[in-house]
C-alpha cells in the first residue's frame, strides 16, 4: 500500500553570476508536476553587489508567488579561481537568504549529486539533464535555458532525495524457493 505523501512544492535553484536559474515543482502522490522554470538575467548589472540584490529580491518574489515548502540549491563547484567562488558563493548566500528570511527550509545539493539523481550519471552534461527532465517531467520547450534546467534538477533531485517512493516492493520474507514465492505472491505470478 503506497503511503500518502503530503503534496510539497519545491523551489530549485540553481545560482550563478551572470543567470541564476530556478525551477519550481509541485510533488505528491502522483509523482513530480512541473510548476514553471526559468532564470534571473544578471548581466545587465555590472556591480555584482547588485545582482546579488537582485537575486534576493527575485527569490523573494519566486517564494511569494507560488509559496514553495521547501528550497533545493546547487553548491558551488571548487573551481581554481578563487574569486569565481567567492561570487558564486554570494549568489547562493543571496538565495539562501531570501528563503530563510521567509522561514523557508534550505536543502545544499553538490552539483554531482544532481547530475546523478536525474541521469544516473554524476558527470552528465547540462544538455543530458534537460533531455532527462524533458523526458520526467513531460515539457516540451523550443528554447530551453540550461541555467533553468540546472535550477529545476536541483528540485526534482530534491524530491527524489526526500519524497519518492517509487515502484519499489515493501520488503517481504526471504524465501526459501519458487514454490514459497508463488505461494505468497499468487497475485503476481500469471
Amino acid at each position: 500500500m503506497k503511503k500518502a505523501v503530503k503534496e510539497k512544492i519545491i523551489l530549485g535553484i540553481d545560482p550563478g553570476t551572470n543567470i541564476t536559474g530556478y525551477g519550481i515543482i509541485s510533488a505528491g502522490n502522483s509523482g513530480p508536476e512541473l510548476i514553471t522554470l526559468g532564470v534571473i538575467e544578471l548581466k545587465r548589472f555590472h556591480d555584482h553587489f547588485l545582482k546579488i540584490k537582485h537575486i534576493f529580491e527575485r527569490t523573494i518574489g519566486l517564494i511569494d508567488e507560488y509559496h514553495p515548502d521547501e528550497l533545493a540549491i546547487e553548491s558551488p563547484f571548487y573551481g581554481k579561481n578563487v574569486q569565481s567562488m567567492l561570487k558564486l558563493g554570494r549568489a547562493q548566500g543571496a538565495a539562501i537568504a531570501a528563503a530563510l528570511s521567509r522561514s523557508v527550509p534550505v536543502f545544499e545539493y553538490a552539483p554531482r549529486k544532481i547530475k546523478m539523481s536525474i541521469t544516473g550519471r554524476g558527470a552528465a552534461s547540462k544538455e543530458q539533464v534537460a533531455c532527462m527532465l524533458m523526458n520526467i517531467l513531460k515539457f516540451r520547450e523550443t528554447e530551453i535555458i540550461l541555467d533553468a534546467t540546472d535550477g529545476l534538477a536541483a528540485a526534482l533531485c530534491h524530491y527524489y532525495q526526500n519524497y519518492y517512493i517509487g515502484n519499489i516492493a515493501p520488503k517481504t520474507k526471504e524465501y526459501k524457493s519458487w514454490k514459497d514465492f508463488i505461494k505468497q505472491n499468487p497475485g503476481r505470478v500469471k
